[in-house]
C-alpha cells in the first residue's frame, strides 16, 4: 500500500462474484497463540495509563495522541518520570519501541532490568512523532523489566508502546565501507521493531479514521507491512518486506501472512487475496474492505505472493509450502482461475494476460501505480509479476514431485516472455517501449512509475540493448521531476538495478533511501521515512540477497553467490547468515574471490560460486581447477559448484 485514495469510488459489484457472508475465519487455521510472554499494561494509554507510574508534573492527555485517543505527557523540566515495569512469564530477547515527540532535547528513553540500566536513548529535540526503540535485551522467568521516560528540556509525549521479539537471525555486516555497515546496523534493528510479539492484545482497524480502531484482538505471528498508523499488512508491502524478513529468520510471520492472504483468495473475492489483514491474520482491514465487489485490489499482488512464497520456501526448508492445502490452491487459483477470470478486454492471442478493469483500486486496477489517472486494462508491473508467479509455481510444483505442472508453468513462463518481448512491449526501446494498455487499446509508453521499473526487476525484458536503454531511462526518470514523492516506492529501485546487474547505480539508490531516513514522510502520520517499514526490510534483502548475491535453495542445500559490490567497495562480509537449519558466515573481496563458512548445520551444503566474466581459470583453497562457464540470462559467469560441510571454511578466485 502506497498512497491511499482517501475518497472512496462508487462501485458495482463484478458481474462474476457472489455476495460474501463477510471475510471469516478458516476453521482449519491455527488457534490464536498463547498469551504474550512480556505483555504491557495499556501501551496507548487509552485506559488512563493503567499500569503506568506518573510522578508530578506528568500524566494522560489528549490533545496529541500518536494513534487513538490519549498519550502520556512529561511537562519540561528535571525530575518527572512516566514509568511500567512489567514481568517476563518466559525466557527470550525482546526489543521495546515507542513513539515520541519532544518540545526540546535533554529527554531520555531507558530500559532497566532487575533496577540495572541496559539500554538508554537521550532524545533530541522533535516535535513530530518519531518511534525509538532500544533492544535486544534477553530476558529470563521472572526478570522486571522497567520501561521508563523521564523529563528534559522541554514537553514529551509518548504512545504506543510496543514489545518485540528479538528475530532468530541476528546478520552482521563488515565492509572496507562504513557507511554499508551503518546502513545495515540500522536497518536490521529498525526491521525488528516492527516484528509483534505473538498473543499480544492490540486494536484492530485501526486508521486514520478512527485511529482507536474498533476493538481489539490477538496478534498473531506478523510484522507491520503499511503505514505505521494501521493495524494491519499490506500484501504489496509484505511482498517487498518477505526477504528482508527471511534474513532476519521470521520463517514463522512469513508463512502466516502468506497463508492469511491466501486463505482470502476465495471464489467469491474472484480469488483475489485482501488487499490488507489485521494482525490477527484473520480479518481483513476494514478501511480497505467494504464488501466481495467492493476492497481494493491490485493485478500484481496475487502474482507476486506466489513468487514470494517461492522464495520463502527456499529461505527457510519449511515443507508447509508444498504441503499446506491453503497455500497450494492458492498457487493454483492464482496462476490459472485468477488469470482466466480477468484476462477478456484485450485480445492476446494463446497468451493469457491477467488485466484490470480500468476503474481504479476498488473495482481491480491493473497496476500499482495509484497516483496514475490512467484508465489501465494491462500493465507492465502486472505481466512481469505475472511471469515470475508461473516461474515460481513451475519451481514449487517441481519440488513436490509433480514434473508435469512444472514442465506446464515453465512452458507459460517462457512464451508469456517471448510474447512481451515480440509483441506487447511494441518495437520501441527507452521511453518508447510500451508499459500498458488502456481498456480502449491504446498503448501507452513514457514513464508509468511501478508499471515501468517492474518491467526490468521482474526480468521480463530480455537481455540485450533495449534492456539496457530502458535501465538507463528509469534512472534518468527516477531523478526527475516525475520521481516518486514516497520514499516506499523508491525502495524499489535498488532491487530494479541489481536485477539489471548494475550495482554501482542500486547502491547510489540504497544511499539516497538511507540518507532520507529521517525526514518526514509525505504522510504526516507516518513520522519519518525511515519509520515506514518497508524501508528498513528491503535495506537488509537488497545488502545481502543484492549487493552479496545470496540465492538460498535450502531444501536442495545449495547456496548461490555472486559478488555485486559497487565500486570503491573493496570487500563485504556477512555472518550468522542462516539458511535453513544452517548458518554461514559469507565475504567478497571485490568480485575475483569469495570465501564460505559454514558455521553451523547438520549437513553439507553445495556452494555455488559465481563470477562475472570468463575466466581462465579458478582456485578452490588455493589448488587450481579449470573454469567453466555459464549464460545466466544473457551475462556470462564463470562458476564454481564445492561441497562445504559444516566447521568447513573454503575460498574460491577466479584467476
Amino acid at each position: 500500500m502506497k498512497r491511499f485514495r482517501t475518497t472512496l469510488p462508487l462501485a458495482a459489484a463484478l458481474a462474476f462474484l457472489t455476495p460474501l457472508a463477510t471475510a471469516q475465519a478458516d476453521p482449519a487455521r491455527p488457534s490464536a497463540p498463547a498469551p504474550a510472554l512480556l505483555a504491557v499494561t495499556d501501551p496507548g494509554f487509552e485506559q488512563g495509563g493503567k499500569g503506568w507510574e506518573f510522578t508530578t508534573g506528568t500524566g494522560v492527555a489528549v490533545n496529541n495522541p500518536h494513534s487513538g485517543n490519549r498519550l502520556a505527557y512529561l511537562d519540561a523540566g528535571s525530575g518527572m518520570k512516566v514509568s511500567q515495569t512489567v514481568t517476563a512469564t518466559g525466557r527470550g530477547g525482546y526489543l521495546v519501541s515507542a513513539w515520541i515527540a519532544t518540545g526540546g532535547p535533554g529527554a531520555t528513553y531507558s530500559l532497566r532490568v532487575n533496577g540495572a540500566a541496559v539500554a538508554e536513548r537521550t532524545l533530541p529535540a522533535a516535535a513530530n512523532y518519531r518511534r525509538h526503540t532500544l533492544g535486544r535485551i534477553t530476558l529470563a522467568p521472572g526478570d522486571r523489566l522497567e520501561i521508563a521516560f523521564e523529563s528534559g528540556q522541554g514537553w514529551v509525549n509518548v504512545d504506543d508502546v510496543m514489545v518485540s521479539p528479538a528475530a532468530p537471525a541476528d546478520p552482521r555486516v563488515s565492509s572496507s565501507d562504513p557507511e554499508i555497515v551503518a546502513m545495515f546496523d540500522w536497518a536490521k534493528a529498525k526491521a525488528n521493531s516492527w516484528v509483534h510479539l505473538p498473543g499480544t492484545q492490540g486494536p484492530l482497524d485501526a486508521d486514520e479514521r478512527q485511529t482507536g480502531g474498533t476493538g481489539t484482538g490477538v496478534y498473531a505471528p506478523s510484522y507491520w507491512a503499511g503505514y505505521a498508523n494501521r493495524s494491519g499488512y499490506y500484501s504489496r508491502d509484505m511482498a517487498h518486506q518477505l526477504a528482508g524478513a527471511g534474513i532476519l529468520g521470521l520463517h514463522t510471520e512469513n508463512r502466516e501472512m502468506l497463508r492469511a492472504f491466501a486463505a482470502s483468495a476465495t471464489a467469491e473475492h474472484a480469488y483475489y487475496p485482501v488487499w490488507a489483514l489485521n494482525f490477527d491474520n484473520r480479518s481483513p482491514l476494514s478501511i480497505d474492505y467494504r464488501s466481495p465487489s467492493l476492497f481494493v485490489r491490485e493485478v500484481p499482488a496475487p502474482f507476486e505472493l506466489v513468487q514470494k512464497a517461492e522464495e520463502a520456501y527456499r529461505w527457510s526448508g519449511d515443507p508447509a509450502y508444498l504441503d499446506d492445502p491453503a497455500l497450494w490452491a492458492f498457487y493454483r487459483h492464482t496462476t490459472q482461475e485468477f488469470v482466466a477470470l480477468h484476462d477478456g478486454q484485450k485480445d492476446n492471442g494463446p497468451v493469457a494476460v491477467a488485466e484490470g478493469t480500468g476503474h481504479g483500486i476498488f473495482q481491480g486496477t491493473a497496476s500499482y501505480n495509484e497516483q496514475s489517472d490512467e484508465p489501465l486494462t494491462e500493465a507492465g508491473d502486472a505481466i512481469g509479476s505475472q511471469y515470475q508467479a508461473y516461474r515460481a509455481m513451475a519451481a514449487l510444483a517441481r519440488a513436490k514431485g509433480d514434473r508435469a505442472t512444472a514442465g506446464l508453468f515453465e512452458r507459460r513462463a517462457r512464451d508469456l516472455r517471448t510474447y512481451f518481448n515480440s509483441t506487447w512491449s511494441g518495437t520501441g526501446s527507452g521511453a518508447d517501449m510500451v508499459r500498458g494498455y488502456t481498456t480502449d487499446g491504446r498503448a501507452l509508453t513514457g514513464w508509468g512509475k511501478e508499471n515501468s521499473w517492474f518491467m526490468p526487476m521482474k526480468g521480463i525484458i530480455d537481455p540485450g540493448a533495449r534492456r539496457e536503454a530502458y535501465l538507463d531511462y528509469v534512472d534518468t526518470q527516477s531523478e526527475g521531476a516525475g520521481r516518486p514523492d514516497n520514499i516506499e516506492a523508491l525502495t524499489y529501485l535498488p532491487d530494479t538495478f541489481l536485477a539489471g546487474g548494475r550495482p554501482d547505480t542500486a547502491w547510489k539508490w540504497m544511499r539516497h533511501v538511507y540518507a532520507e531516513k529521517d525526514v518526514q514522510h509525505v504522510n504526516s502520520r507516518q513520522g519519518t521515512n525511515g519509520d515506514y517499514p518497508e524501508v528498513s526490510f528491503t535495506l537488509v534483502a537488497q545488502t545481502v540477497q543484492g549487493l552479496m548475491g545470496v540465492t538460498p535453495n535450502a531444501p536442495a542445500r545449495t547456496l548461490t553467490t555472486q559478488s555485486r559490490l559497487p565500486s570503491g567497495m573493496e570487500w563485504l562480509s556477512v555472518e550468522d547468515l542462516q539458511v535453513g537449519n544452517s548458518s554461514f558466515t559469507l565475504r567478497h573481496d571485490t568480485d575475483r574471490r569469495s570465501t564460505l563458512t559454514h558455521t553451523t548445520g547438520t549437513g553439507a551444503y553445495t556452494w555455488e560460486a559465481r563470477f562475472p566474466g570468463a575466466h581462465a581459470a579458478v582456485a578452490v583453497d588455493g589448488v587450481r581447477r579449470p573454469a567453466r562457464t555459464e549464460v545466466v540470462d544473457g551475462v556470462t559467469y564463470t562458476v564454481v559448484r564445492t561441497r562445504v560441510a559444516p566447521g568447513r571454511t573454503v575460498t574460491v578466485e577466479v584467476r
